[in-house]
């Protein structure tokens, strides 16, 4: 691109910054995205070298976009079955779950990890779309007896196979006895902390959300200085969790899918003894089938030629649009370029050849089965 029309995006105050913004900048990152209305760190050098040290080592991320909607009081638990298809009447305290908040048309508004703090107090920590408005109405409207707000918390990650080696060295052995999707609420030399053993890489690792953004600073160097004997480095891996098929709300997932687009239906107990928003459409929606669906697809590109900032439109044999590639990367563990696409159903099959197309190039793609590369969170 031409230097002399080449865009740059200025920071300002109207799009917030975390606590970690500085130490994310004096590390080295080279760009960000914005996501709710925050700034966001997305790579530090080569994507790729991000890649390797996630799967081979451990890399510390600024996940502070992943915002928490508080929500407190009596009507707590009632209120946050409400929001969700999915069953948290055995989500005791101590514990999260993954879950989708649907709309009364079945749309997925947001898909993120509640956590129980307390009996009558949740969090949900957010993927990108605006829901403490949401949920605010909702509780006003219906006069449920709760609070709800932003609460001063901003998570960071640690992931990746040496992860509970860093995490041993900050917090002590009981980390490694913590079970996949449990939480603690602890200290690290007296900054205000909550550890879980959550987290979107596709590999074995933890969240460590920041009570206290005066904090933010601190804590970053803190955990650097542990990681330092295992390569510790900062960094996200978009192509790992794709591998391991981790969606992205507003990439993968849009507001017009449900769960049953986009292969959420273990999220769905349409069943279940509370009463949610979407049951009606969610039951009408499985009753009636599907008409698309994401699948994972390999395609057959170079790379390098590819901007990948736009979704890819799937085309028939007459160059109408029928579907979308949506998030894509290379996969170093498979040596090839992966997506993920949502197509017509009878296009869904696995080895299903599909057409490309965009303004600079058109491609074929192949349908495979998700994951790629298994996910090692559990491990």
């Amino acid at each position: 691109m031409n230097s002399a029309t080449e865009a740059k995006l200025r920071f300002g105050f109207r799009i917030r910054k975390s606590p970690f913004f500085e130490s994310s900048r004096r590390a080295g990152c080279t760009h960000y995205s914005v996501y709710n209305h925050m700034y966001y760190p997305v790579q530090y050098g080569d994507p790729l070298d991000m890649d390797r040290r996630l799967v081979e080592n451990v890399t510390l991320w600024d996940v502070a976009v992943e915002r928490q909607v508080q929500i407190a009081g009596p009507d707590a638990s009632r209120f946050v079955e409400l929001l969700t298809p999915r069953n948290l009447s055995d989500l005791t305290v101590g514990k999260c779950k993954y879950v989708v908040l649907t709309a009364a048309d079945d749309g997925i508004l947001n898909d993120p990890v509640a956590l129980r703090m307390r009996k009558d107090c949740y969090w949900l920590s957010l993927a990108d779309s605006d829901i403490l408005l949401w949920a605010q109405g909702l509780a006003v409207g219906l006069e449920f007896d709760v609070e709800i707000c932003e609460p001063d918390v901003s998570p960071l990650q640690v992931q990746g196979p040496k992860s509970a080696d860093v995490m041993a060295a900050l917090f002590g052995s009981w980390i490694t006895d913590m079970p996949y999707y449990g939480l603690r609420e602890t200290e690290l030399d007296g900054i205000p902390v909550v550890v879980a053993r959550t987290g979107y890489g596709g590999e074995f690792g933890y969240e460590i959300y920041l009570r206290d953004s005066r904090y933010g600073e601190q804590l970053w160097d803190r955990i650097m200085r542990a990681g330092k004997p295992y390569d510790i480095g900062p960094g996200a891996s978009s192509p790992r969790r794709i591998e391991a098929g981790i969606m992205s709300y507003d990439a993968d997932i849009t507001r017009d899918d449900n769960p049953f687009h986009v292969g959420l239906d273990r999220l769905v107990h349409l069943d279940k003894a509370a009463n949610f928003i979407g049951r009606e459409a969610l039951i009408r929606a499985k009753r009636n089938g599907l008409d698309r669906k994401l699948v994972g697809v390999e395609i057959d590109v170079d790379p390098s030629q590819d901007i990948a900032t736009e979704r890819w439109p799937v085309v028939d044999n007459s160059g109408a649009q029928i579907g979308e590639v949506r998030s894509r990367a290379i996969s170093l563990r498979l040596e090839k370029y992966i997506g993920y696409a949502m197509l017509p159903i009878e296009l869904t099959q696995a080895g299903t050849q599909i057409q490309l197309a965009a303004d600079w190039a058109s491609a074929s793609a192949t349908v495979v089965p998700l994951p790629f590369v298994p996910s090692r969170a559990k491990a």
